[in-house]
């Protein structure tokens, strides 16, 4: 019974930590009003700062070079370009929306990777999730730049392939893999960053990107992801663009449409409908185990 119980103590805070990793990557759209500079030179020079200040906050990184391990930096560094060019070719809202179909990728090949099988309730919670996401940003998608729509689909296979590959190493360290994606992203992105330089104010910006809005929140992703599900560290973070307006109308002033209330009071629903009733579950579980 105490193992139980402690298995739920767990997942707990590892849902906490995937609630406040959301929250941070939703400062990226503040952050970057500060910087003016070419999106991509940005997203490297975020990764390169990401990658220090993870390595310097783990020490003594292990790199044992896994299959997994290369996976996760692949798809890392993967997610964070794709999804930089995508904005560039489409409206944010196709980017954003095509990237958190994560969950469906997760849903259909977890089983096969992480062993992880997808319920009715995860299938019910997805499409709730996906509906919610429409009505969150109807009237600002686009179905023409079908070049960037393609791009923000690769950004979704690969955050699913984040999600998957970091799962894959519960057992050991998962935070390498973003170490690596991170340099990856930085070595892909140099030759934008010769361009033209970025000014003075906007390494403030940099800075807090990469340590922020950034690298915090991928070490408690990594954290949490030892002791969720890979479905769930795909569906939690989808409040990421949910809360991005609320920091919008905080700082400009911009007031949310009556579509992104509804469809965001979806999503927050689903997704809390499902952890609550996933804690429920696994906790009666685990006492029924030792009755």
């Amino acid at each position: 019974m105490d193992q139980g119980l402690e298995s739920n103590k767990m997942k707990k805070r590892a849902t906490f930590y995937l609630i406040i990793s959301a929250f941070l990557w939703s400062l990226g759209g503040v952050f970057i009003k500060l910087i003016d500079w070419h999106p991509i030179a940005i997203a490297g020079t975020r990764s390169g700062i990401s990658a220090l200040f993870i390595w310097a906050y783990v020490k003594k990184p292990q790199f044992n070079w896994s299959k997994a391990q290369i996976l996760g930096a692949i798809s890392y560094a993967t997610t964070v370009i794709s999804f930089v060019v995508a904005n560039k070719m489409t409206t944010s809202a196709n980017a954003i929306l095509l990237q958190y179909t994560a969950p469906i990728y997760v849903a259909i090949f977890g089983i096969f990777l992480v062993k992880e099988r997808t319920s009715k309730v995860d299938w019910l919670t997805i499409f709730a999730v996906i509906v919610g996401m429409v009505l969150f940003f109807i009237g600002d998608l686009d179905t023409r730049n079908m070049w960037g729509n393609f791009w923000a689909i690769i950004s979704g296979i690969s955050f699913a392939g984040v999600a998957l590959s970091l799962r894959m190493q519960k057992d050991g360290s998962p935070v390498e893999s973003v170490i690596l994606g991170n340099i990856l992203a930085f070595i892909i992105s140099l030759p934008f960053m010769f361009q033209t330089a970025p000014m003075g104010n906007s390494w403030i910006g940099l800075v807090l990107m990469g340590t922020i809005q950034l690298g915090f929140p991928y070490i408690l992703y990594s954290k949490a992801i030892k002791s969720v599900s890979a479905l769930e560290a795909t569906l939690i973070p989808v409040l990421e663009p949910i809360v991005n307006p609320i920091w919008t109308f905080l700082f400009v002033g911009e007031v949310p449409k009556k579509g992104a209330i509804i469809g965001g009071a979806i999503v927050i629903i689903a997704i809390t409908a499902r952890s609550l009733y996933m804690v429920h579950y696994e906790k009666t579980h685990a006492i029924e185990e030792t009755q």
